[in-house]
């Protein structure tokens, strides 16, 4: 199994175990979840970006008291320029 495939995975199983709020006892701030959103990351954009992309949203998401979700999307692949 790829790695990329291999982490999807990985966090999938963390989502059907209760995510954030059966291991930590909170509820992600962001909408999608941050595991959604490296879910995401990773199918849009690989290994290696989808990786940086889901951990500088995990360090965004460090307000314990926030009281609403924010919307914060996985960006969109930028579409490739044919000379």
């Amino acid at each position: 199994m790829p790695m990329k495939q291999a982490l999807i995975a990985l966090i999938r199983r963390y989502q059907r175990l209760g995510g954030s709020r059966s291991h930590f006892a909170i509820d992600c701030n962001f909408e999608p979840t941050c595991s959604e959103y490296a879910c995401q990351a990773l199918e849009a954009h690989g290994l290696r970006r989808g990786m940086a992309l889901s951990l500088a949203r995990i360090r965004r998401c460090n307000d314990r008291d926030a009281f609403n979700k924010r919307f914060d999307p996985v960006p969109e692949v930028p579409c490739q320029q044919h000379h």
